[in-house]
């Protein structure tokens, strides 16, 4: 597919580095490891990473769908209704103009409207337990964080990702049904 970094078409083995813009087109998608950390990026996103060497501590999910595995360390991803502090996790993101979807995989997160701040949650999950959905826009009888479904992402791209950098998903310890 369609898998541009910086602006120029990326192929097999392309390095990806912090500080790089990765983005897919339609039906496209791409997956790559940095470090300890493997991703999937969705078709049709846009994600600017920052970080120094070979760690990217900072993604900004402009737009689109990222599934993460992340090693030992804070990370912080920021969409445009949302900022999400996570330590050695797996996590998947969609990031919409007016809502981002966050499933905190495994592992634990710090979620925070961008549009108030104030309003904030810390999540710890062993398997997909609390997904949330974060609003930008504030809206009459809803809650800026609120429950949602698990969607648009398997433990199978998990264990895939987690395989990339020589480790297991915690869930498959479980036993617990997959999703």
């Amino acid at each position: 597919g369609d898998v541009r970094v910086n602006g120029r078409p990326a192929q097999a083995g392309f390095l990806v580095r912090p500080g790089d813009v990765i983005e897919t087109g339609a039906r496209s998608q791409a997956v790559f490891i940095v470090g300890r950390d493997a991703y999937l990026l969705r078709a049709g996103s846009r994600l600017e990473t920052a970080g120094k060497e070979m760690l990217i501590n900072s993604l900004r999910v402009i737009t689109g769908k990222l599934l993460s595995v992340l090693g030992p360390g804070a990370r912080r991803i920021a969409t445009p209704s949302a900022t999400i502090g996570i330590r050695g996790t797996g996590i998947y993101v969609e990031a919409e103009p007016d809502r981002t979807y966050v499933c905190t995989c495994y592992g634990t997160a710090d979620l925070q409207s961008s549009l108030k701040p104030e309003e904030q949650e810390t999540v710890t999950t062993k398997h997909h337990d609390q997904p949330r959905y974060i609003y930008g826009a504030s809206m009459p009888g809803i809650k800026m964080i609120e429950d949602a479904p698990v969607v648009n992402h398997t433990d199978a791209e998990l264990v895939m990702l987690e395989a990339l950098v020589g480790r297991k998903p915690p869930f498959l310890e479980s036993g617990a049904p997959p999703y």
